[in-house]
């Protein structure tokens, strides 16, 4: 029988050889996970084998690196593969996982954290937690806060974590919520902002989150920046990071010079209306940015110089209003018509 593809998307992957983070092309089947240095290679770069296979998510052994996993062979080798946010980072974990469980006959998968436990109830799942604290109506807000003469943007306090579990009934006292809270720092869905929330969460204890109004904390994927006072110039550059965070994710992006493509991160926000795109495998610095007002932005069947790469479909254009055109390319159909639907919608409503 044919392996059952069950996933396929881009993430960055550290090299088995050399300690460099690329990004590649990944196909998880029921038995294995190929990587492939572009999607449009015929034969895999390398093949994992998942019989045997344990998973560890998060994986915290790069401390610049969130939303990093490692998936260990039987013959213990380690693979290192980072998502470009926490909820594809959970998809994928989640197939891992259930491929493995499925290799072993029914066997329960036994999950393995690098970081010290903590006793969370069997029922709780923090990934949906976490999406319930980032519904921008119901959830936590997010904040600019002042602090020692630095603005956090897109932070909170811990002490509003702790009230909004009680609140929305999702523990029944502050030692509850608080267990809850230092699961979600300790799986890397909840980040330490300032200086005391960050010696909060090396400091060891049981309760690694502070309940407290000066301990600062973001989302892992939301637009977090921390800036010191500076001039009106610098501020306005960082008004670009202010808006929410509408879709975000890998596409293929034609290059304006060179015309070869790359993959690039993506990362919509609204109000003011801008897409950032970073290299995956680099730091938080974008490469480069799209102004969003008033750009009509289409599917198309053809861009020049793009049949030579092999980057024949699913392709759309954005045009800005300046008249600058980008062209992409997403993974599929589906994705390609997602990612027009949230770029018009924020092309007519953002600043």
């Amino acid at each position: 029988m044919e392996p059952q593809e069950i996933r396929e998307g881009y993430l960055v992957k550290k090299g088995t050889v050399l300690n460099s983070w690329r990004a590649v092309w990944v196909v998880l089947s029921d038995d294995g996970v190929e990587y492939y240095k572009k999607k449009t290679d015929r034969s895999p770069k390398g093949m994992i084998p998942l019989k045997g296979a344990t998973l560890v998510s998060p994986c915290q052994d790069f401390s610049k690196r969130t939303l990093v996993f490692k998936v260990t062979t039987e013959k213990k080798q380690d693979h290192f593969f980072q998502a470009s946010h926490v909820e594809e980072r959970e998809c994928w974990v989640k197939d891992i996982k259930r491929a493995i469980t499925c290799l072993q006959g029914g066997k329960k998968f036994a999950r393995r954290s690098t970081r010290r436990s903590i006793r969370l109830p069997e029922t709780v799942n923090l990934s949906e937690l976490y999406m319930l604290m980032k519904d921008l109506d119901d959830g936590v807000k997010e904040l600019t806060m002042e602090q020692e003469n630095r603005i956090f943007n897109h932070c909170f306090p811990g002490v509003t974590v702790v009230e909004w579990l009680i609140s929305k009934g999702k523990a029944r006292n502050r030692p509850e919520a608080l267990m809850l809270a230092t699961g979600l720092l300790n799986e890397g869905f909840l980040q330490p902002a300032g200086d005391l929330s960050k010696e909060g969460a090396d400091g060891g204890q049981q309760t690694a989150f502070l309940d407290e109004t000066k301990a600062l904390y973001y989302f892992a994927d939301s637009g977090f920046f921390c800036e010191g006072y500076s001039s009106d110039e610098d501020v306005l550059v960082k008004e670009e990071f202010r808006g929410n965070i509408i879709k975000q994710g890998c596409l293929l992006k034609q290059g304006h010079r060179r015309k070869n493509w790359k993959v690039r991160k993506f990362v919509l926000r609204d109000d003011p209306a801008f897409m950032h795109y970073y290299d995956p495998s680099k730091g938080d610095d974008p490469l480069g940015s799209i102004y969003l007002r008033g750009a009509v932005v289409t599917a198309v069947e053809y861009v020049p110089d793009a049949k030579k790469y092999d980057i024949v479909d699913n392709l759309f254009e954005i045009i800005t209003a300046d008249e600058t055109h980008y062209f992409l390319q997403a993974a599929t159909a589906e994705e390609r018509k997602e990612w027009i639907k949230a770029i018009q919608a924020v092309s007519k409503s953002g600043k």
